[in-house]
């Protein structure tokens, strides 16, 4: 389906009239059909599959290749998949008709089910009809096993290939004289059947599971409404420039990154960012690709087009973490592969034992045919990569941008967790409480105006409080020149032919300048000092509400036996009453940005396993030295490239619930590690016929066992979706 082909609609906005309502054409992933061969040893790519030989083999299920998606034009990956399912649906369908006169007619069925029918040329009939079943029901396994083999990683396609090979081959030389014994062609047809409907239920049960990145994807529209002069005009997504303008009527979904130049409404972001409630939106607010509409029309200015929109950093960080590999996956990799060889050798032993134990060629081929087919390297592979795709997946939908997996999995080894304390454990939204003036040739007014002129072009919250106080006062800014950043400490510019500084309570006791006794009237202000030509002028207080989900976060952390710690630039005494009210273990005040390295460092050298949370980009070489580096309050910008883990939102319970859902995560890789494994164990043994002639395994029985263990890895890492904890009130 290409959209580009459609014609364009233009309306005018000068008219009640309606334009056509938006197509409901979503985007789906686009599957890169040369990302690789997939056996269980190769989970890591994206979901390569050669749908023109319908090789099985080159499809992994666990993770989806979305190197090649473009919203432009709807890729056919979804189709194609769907084609695939559908094809071994209809394979087995075919084979089981087949396999019914195969069934029917053979000596060993009609004896066991006490009735005898024989016509000449029934054996003949009989031979082309499992042919036929073979050559078409085993063709993608067939194909799978060429592929592995090419790649030199041999696995569950193998298996089978050879399985229903050595039972076809021997069969027809039974039928044509050159061995003496009973074939088996029933079995093999009705193992085909069983291993063709297992793969449908299975392909179907690891589709669904995989589901999660696509429907982000499915998020952003085909379609926008483009504002030109006085006309509408519906055009491609992909064909908005920066600075294009469009229109989003009630209930649409956002086309683009963009800034509201006109209208009000509510949006809801939820599947994007994790916040629960709508968010108001009104003019010179930024909304992004995906987010929902409320009841109100808006006119959105685009701001970022394509690569960077925050959907698709969101989709390329969610594949990224999805196609890495953790130590836990290169271990259930190395066990898959393993896995495979063993089989192969235990079946071939199973063969050469029984022969020499004095069986016959039916029974030994038959025993050997079961160890390969129930034998499952299969589960054992997707065991970790369905989990990943969940996982990752799921915590984007809800704000948590994971970029490390092996830091993810790691978060069950938290046994400290270092906050910072500006917009995460509080509002970060500061008003202010005082304006102090200690030089009588400057009064209040003149203060906090030359102040806010300095603080205007700072995002820091502190700043924008500054600002904000002047702004409801009416006060009109003076200019400013030779403007400078003092890192960790302050700002300083010329005003007036005067040097101005604001800085922390850190660059006066640097500077060995003594502060006013009053300055902190209360524990929980942060305060700023104002220097005039080096001459201490004055100070400003302001207060930062601790946040209402604070408490609950250090408390569940607690619970969970973490250390919680908080690093701030702010003064001890501001610190330590947010400390006391939160009920932190530990408290680092007046550190820089650079310092809080040293915390990190301090506290791994005491043998704990540090999480710093922190702004990605100040926070930067704390964070690196982490040993889960979260970075927070980044809101859309995702670029934070020392941190394992962004969150969208600053909320603490965010940091908690993650930390919930890495442990969650990692319980369920070793459920599905200890279910495949352990399912091996037993079921090779049985296979093999070590109770025999107490218990013998049927190659059918095997087949539904190997798919039963996958279908059940798959719906156990589905269960994964009710470990997420989130207050969505």
């Amino acid at each position: 389906m290409d959209h580009g082909s459609h014609p364009q609609s233009v309306t005018s906005l000068n008219t009640d009239e309606e334009a056509p309502a938006e197509q409901q054409a979503l985007q789906h992933i686009g599957h890169d059909g040369h990302s690789g061969t997939m056996n269980p040893n190769n989970h890591q790519g994206g979901v390569g599959m050669d749908h023109g030989a319908t090789d099985h083999s080159r499809m992994n299920h666990a993770g989806m290749d979305h190197g090649k998606m473009g919203h432009g034009k709807e890729g056919h990956g979804v189709h194609d998949h769907g084609a695939m399912i559908a094809d071994f649906l209809r394979r087995f369908w075919v084979c089981m008709l087949l396999s019914v006169p195969v069934v029917a007619l053979s000596m060993m069925f009609q004896e066991v089910a006490g009735y005898h029918l024989d016509f000449p040329y029934r054996e003949p009939l009989v031979v082309m009809l499992a042919s036929i079943i073979y050559v078409y029901g085993g063709w993608p396994f067939l194909t799978g096993m060429i592929g592995e083999l090419r790649t030199r990683q041999p696995g569950m396609m193998t298996l089978v290939a050879v399985a229903i090979t050595a039972a076809y081959a021997y069969s027809v030389a039974v039928s044509v004289g050159w061995l003496r014994g009973m074939d088996f062609f029933w079995e093999l047809a009705t193992l085909i059947d069983i291993m063709l409907l297992g793969h449908y239920l299975e392909m179907k049960s690891v589709a669904g599971a995989s589901r999660s990145l696509e429907l982000i994807v499915q998020m952003l529209p085909a379609d926008a409404h483009k504002v030109t002069g006085t006309t509408l005009l519906d055009v491609k997504v992909n064909a908005l420039n920066i600075n294009d303008v469009v229109l989003v009527r009630p209930g649409e979904r956002i086309p683009t990154d963009g800034t509201v130049i006109e209208g009000e409404s509510a949006v809801n972001e939820s599947m994007l960012t994790g916040e629960s409630v709508p968010v108001q939106k009104a003019v010179n607010d930024t909304v992004i690709a995906g987010a929902v509409n409320g009841e109100g029309s808006l006119k959105v200015r685009v701001t970022h087009k394509g690569e960077d929109s925050y959907l698709n950093k969101v989709v390329k960080m969610v594949e990224e973490a999805q196609n890495a590999k953790s130590q836990t996956q290169t271990l259930a990799d190395r066990a898959a592969g393993w896995l495979t060889l063993l089989s192969l050798t235990v079946g071939l032993l199973t063969l050469v034992v029984w022969l020499v134990g004095g069986r016959d060629v039916s029974f030994a081929v038959e025993r050997m045919v079961t160890v390969m087919v129930t034998a499952c390297p299969h589960a054992l592979g997707v065991a970790i990569p369905l989990v990943v795709a969940i996982s990752t997946a799921i915590s984007a939908q809800k704000g948590l941008l994971i970029r490390n997996r092996t830091a993810f999995e790691e978060a069950r080894k938290i046994t400290a967790m270092v906050f910072d304390k500006t917009g995460t454990l509080t509002e970060g939204e500061f008003g202010v409480t005082r304006v102090q003036v200690l030089d009588r040739n400057t009064d209040e007014t003149a203060l906090l105006r030359t102040v806010a002129a300095l603080e205007q072009s700072s995002q820091h919250p502190i700043a924008q409080g500054i600002v904000r106080e002047a702004k409801l006062r009416q006060l009109a800014m003076p200019a400013i020149s030779d403007f400078q950043s003092i890192t960790g400490k302050g700002v300083s510019a010329t005003v007036d032919s005067r040097r101005v500084v604001v800085v922390s309570p850190g660059y006066l006791k640097e500077k060995g300048i003594e502060q006013p006794q009053d300055a902190f009237g209360s524990g929980a202000e942060t305060v700023v000092f104002v220097l005039i030509d080096e001459k201490l002028t004055g100070y400003i207080a302001l207060a930062d509400k601790i946040r209402a989900d604070s408490k609950e976060a250090v408390e569940r952390l607690q619970q969970s036996g973490i250390k919680v710690y908080m690093a701030t630039g702010d003064n001890q005494k501001v610190a330590d009453a947010v400390a006391k009210e939160l009920g932190l273990d530990g408290v680092y005040a007046e550190v820089l940005p650079d310092q809080k390295v040293n915390v990190v460092k301090d506290l791994q050298q005491q043998g704990q396993f540090v999480a710093m949370t922190g702004d990605g980009v100040n926070d930067a070489p704390a964070l690196a030295q982490a040993n889960v580096g979260i970075a927070v309050g980044s809101g859309t910008d995702v670029a934070a490239e020392t941190a394992d883990i962004i969150l969208v939102n600053s909320r603490p319970t965010d940091i908690t619930n993650l930390v919930e859902f890495g442990k969650a995560t990692y319980r369920k890789m070793i459920q599905n590690l200890l279910w495949a494994t352990g399912y091996n164990v037993v079921a090779i043994p049985l296979a093999a016929g070590v109770l025999y002639p107490n218990f013998v395994l049927s190659p059918a029985i095997g087949a539904v066992l190997m798919s039963a263990s996958t279908v059940i890895v798959a719906l156990n890492a589905q269960l994964l979706k009710r470990s997420l904890r989130y207050n969505d009130e």
